[in-house]
């Protein structure tokens, strides 16, 4: 849940990405982090084996300008996409005001997408939390690879609940901010209703 320091000013709001390994969830961070501004932007922080796997999270605070006063800092994290550190997962969880659903548009990584998908329901039920409780979007990453499947049929699959969509190709860059925004939004108009 968002953080408020009344003391600093500032609203701390927490934004995870999570989906299959090598869908793009550390791609989408760096390319963020590359083209923020100095200013606006903390260290991004990268805990990768030696295959770029990330192992535990990327982090990375970013100043999205003010609400009543207050300086809006959102902290992106990725989770990592091997199941056998779903312990990772849940931590890294706890606690999100959102959540960004990276999948893989590839053919063949479309059980990897249905797994990490019924693992996230999983991991968010185990905080007391589900989808309607929190801002929620799906990024269809890789959508400039030839074997990407048709947006429609991936839609049907992984977002029965018709949350916002957004195609992207984080390798490009293309969907990426757009993503953020969709997902920043979504964390704003909750914190207005609190």
């Amino acid at each position: 849940m968002s953080f408020i320091n009344h003391m600093s000013k500032e609203i701390n709001c927490k934004l995870v990405y999570y989906g299959p390994g090598l869908c793009g969830k550390t791609t989408n961070l760096q390319y963020v982090f590359e083209r923020s501004s100095e200013q606006a932007k903390g260290k991004l922080i990268s805990l990768a084996t030696e295959s770029e796997r990330t192992l535990f999270f990327d982090f990375m605070p970013l100043e999205l300008g003010q609400v009543r006063g207050f300086k809006l800092r959102f902290h992106l994290y990725t989770v990592p996409g091997q199941v056998f550190y779903d312990a990772s997962r849940k931590l890294i969880l706890k606690g999100a005001d959102g959540v960004v659903f990276v999948a893989d548009s590839q053919e063949e990584r479309f059980e990897a997408n249905q797994e990490s998908l019924d693992n996230l329901h999983f991991n968010l039920r185990e905080h007391g939390l589900d989808f309607s409780d929190m801002p929620y979007v799906v990024q269809y990453n890789k959508r400039d690879l030839p074997n990407a499947m048709p947006v429609e049929e991936l839609s049907r699959a992984l977002n029965p609940s018709r949350a916002p969509e957004v195609e992207a190709s984080a390798r490009t860059g293309a969907g990426v901010f757009e993503t953020l925004k969709v997902a920043s939004k979504g964390i704003l108009q909750r914190l207005s209703k609190a």
